[in-house]
């Protein structure tokens, strides 16, 4: 009797650990909340102007090199030739981005690091009849954020709450009909705040 009893507690006891052992391999494979990025205005302003005004000049001259060269790897995964085809709709229908250079944007996605280690921001620039929406990530790159995915669109200036926005590019193939928009609808807005007493530029999640 004593021998059984013993097995039992052992048993019982083995069973316990492995449950508990269980518990904390899901807890550690369980995928982590996006948090805030720590990056200052000056900072969220220069990677959204560059990136689009890179793209408009690509649309407008056809040449797509530099798009890609300021990219990370894993935008240069896209040959000059495959941005001409994914963004062959907005150089069609001759799409004037250069207005982001003096508007300031309106976020309805504050710059946040996903569980995959990107940065990403979205939100759109008013104007009218119609404003620029953009979807963009980034990854770190030698101690910079560089393009790693982009979306951009144009939809209706009045305020109605969105649908989803299309995945960037730089992860996966183009949406049918060569659709660059990532909502036409955006959400209500998040204004920047006020630059701090702080350095300006790009800064990693430490």
């Amino acid at each position: 009797m004593a021998k059984t009893s013993c097995g039992r507690i052992l048993g019982a006891l083995l069973l316990a650990a492995l449950v508990v052992a269980c518990g904390f391999r899901a807890q550690a494979e369980a995928p982590s909340a996006p948090k805030p990025a720590q990056i200052d205005r000056n900072g969220v302003l220069i990677l959204i102007r560059s990136s689009l005004l890179a793209l408009d000049q690509a649309n407008k001259t056809g040449n797509y090199t530099v798009l890609r060269d300021i990219g990370a790897p894993g935008f240069q995964s896209n040959s000059a030739a495959r941005l001409g085809e994914i963004f062959a709709k907005l150089r069609n229908d001759s799409l004037d981005l250069s207005g982001v250079a003096v508007i300031d944007p309106q976020l309805n996605l504050l710059p946040q690091i996903e569980a995959n280690g990107l940065m990403r921001m979205a939100g759109f620039f008013p104007s009218v009849p119609t404003q620029v929406n953009f979807d963009l990530s980034f990854a770190p790159v030698n101690g910079q954020w560089r393009l790693f995915g982009i979306s951009v669109g144009v939809g209706s200036s009045a305020p109605a709450a969105p649908d989803p926005p299309s995945p960037p590019i730089a992860q996966r193939p183009p949406p049918n009909n060569a659709k660059q928009a990532a909502s036409a609808k955006p959400a209500p807005a998040i204004k920047l705040a006020p630059p701090e007493n702080k350095p300006t530029g790009n800064q990693q999640p430490k």
